[in-house]
């Protein structure tokens, strides 16, 4: 049965008035071997059937490999506390904070979540979250530019490579210049950085740790930077700053990140969370939300919505973005991960991450065939030299049970050999020994 509710004419009238002959001219520039073959649906089954079809696919998944893969995207453990209380149902079935009276618990969740990154992040204020880090990343640009009104934005190749596509696929419509600045091995090039930076540029970027894993202290750019006029953007990993100088010490403009590390399951790929965080000065800029705390009539606390920057319902056409959400329930769990943790527990679980990722690289430096492993300083995640493709050593390895890192071959031309690895806590000695002879064994056969 046909449930569209238009009619021919109605169809017809549409058509036309956008200057489009038929549906089919509608969708012209959609390649033919793109377009569905048929729009047959299949008859329908019943509850079991369904349920049955669906497992039967998800076991198709190898879900027991010991996973050495990073990225941008970490398998932490989340403790269990953080799965009950996104479970309660008057979180998970709330939509979106429009009347207060009514929402006073979702609001409050989202300020303590804006407080917990900006004593994260040691920045000034935060908004109610972002659809990921590259999203983020992407309106951090945009804040820069509505506020200095410059088109030049400067990216530091130790950007997460996803993060370089996703900005150039959200900007190629806008006439901004991205100029990409290259590293020094594997490290932000300091003297070719400053040097781009002119009387044009909005906005640096840069990544801390990088996509390669190296840490390192941008207060001398960010400085640099300020005196030409420039806002400073720095994505950062979110678990690394227990341990690291923070965007805030550093003298960051806008601080930014993915948030799956903070109690997200990695899911095949989301949802996840964009966090940001920025100057005091740059409120009114940022999009999305901003959630405050006042008080009623009777003298207690309660929350509002201080800013809505995005709402096209409030501001129309002066809307800062629509393509940013407020990814609450995620913005929720974020925030129970780093409450159960605590300050203590973050600095503790940092240093875990650094001194197992230091015994990896120490364990896989005595390998015949592992050539090179970046040098330190390094969080949990570095670069391997290997004597063979990587490709081919981690198609050896999943069949072994496990996920050995990234091949960088596949994103960067002269690194085939090259496999990104990832240490965090979930990964115990025994993993990471047996880690290491199951490469030798690859390596060497």
């Amino acid at each position: 049965m046909n449930y569209t509710p238009h009619t021919d004419e109605e169809v017809k009238k549409m058509l036309s008035e956008i200057g489009v002959g038929s549906i089919g001219e509608l969708f012209s520039d959609i390649p033919e071997e793109m377009k569905p073959a048929s729009f047959n649906i299949p008859e329908g089954k019943s509850e079991f059937e369904v349920l049955r079809h669906l497992q039967d696919l998800a076991s198709k998944n190898s879900v027991s490999l010991t996973n050495f893969i990073g990225a941008g995207f970490y398998s932490h453990y989340i403790p269990a506390a953080v799965d009950a209380i996104s479970s309660l149902p008057e979180f998970y079935t709330a939509y979106t904070p429009y009347q207060a009276e009514a929402s006073q618990g979702w609001l409050q969740a989202i300020y303590e979540y804006q407080t917990a990154i900006c004593r994260l992040t040691d920045m000034d204020v935060s908004n109610a979250s972002l659809y990921d880090g590259g999203t983020a990343l992407y309106e951090a640009c945009m804040t820069a530019v509505r506020t200095n009104g410059r088109k030049k934005i400067l990216v530091d190749a130790g950007v997460n490579i996803i993060y370089w596509t996703m900005l150039k696929c959200y900007t190629s419509n806008l006439s901004l210049e991205m100029v990409k600045i290259p590293l020094k091995n594997l490290r932000a090039d300091r003297e070719s950085i400053c040097r781009h930076i002119d009387d044009k540029t909005s906005a640096i970027i840069l990544q801390n740790p990088n996509f390669f894993g190296c840490i390192d202290d941008f207060s001398d750019i960010a400085a640099h930077a300020h005196k030409k006029g420039a806002a400073v953007i720095m994505s950062v990993y979110p678990i690394s700053l227990g341990a690291l100088k923070t965007p805030g010490e550093m003298g960051v403009d806008i601080a930014v990140g993915e948030g799956q590390s903070m109690g997200i399951p990695l899911s095949f790929g989301g949802p996840y969370l964009g966090f940001m965080a920025a100057k005091k000065e740059l409120a009114r800029k940022m999009p999305g939300r901003i959630i405050g705390r006042t008080k009623d009539r009777q003298g207690k606390d309660s929350y509002v919505m201080t800013l809505q920057a995005r709402e096209q319902h409030i501001r129309r056409e002066k809307a800062t973005s629509n393509i940013c959400s407020n990814e609450a329930l995620c913005a929720l769990r974020a925030v129970a991960y780093l409450s159960l943790l605590g300050k203590k527990g973050i600095r503790d679980l940092a240093f875990i991450n650094l001194d197992k990722a230091a015994f990896a690289k120490e364990i896989l430096e005595k390998i015949p065939g592992v050539l090179k492993v970046g040098e330190p300083p390094f969080f949990n995640e570095f670069p391997v030299l290997l004597s063979i493709n990587a490709d081919e050593v981690v198609h050896s390895m999943i069949a072994k049970g496990y996920i050995p890192g990234l091949p960088l071959g596949r994103f960067y031309k002269g690194m085939d050999n090259h496999l990104l690895v990832s240490v965090t806590e979930k990964r115990t000695k025994e993993e990471i020994v047996k880690f290491a002879e199951s490469l030798e064994a690859v390596l060497c056969n």
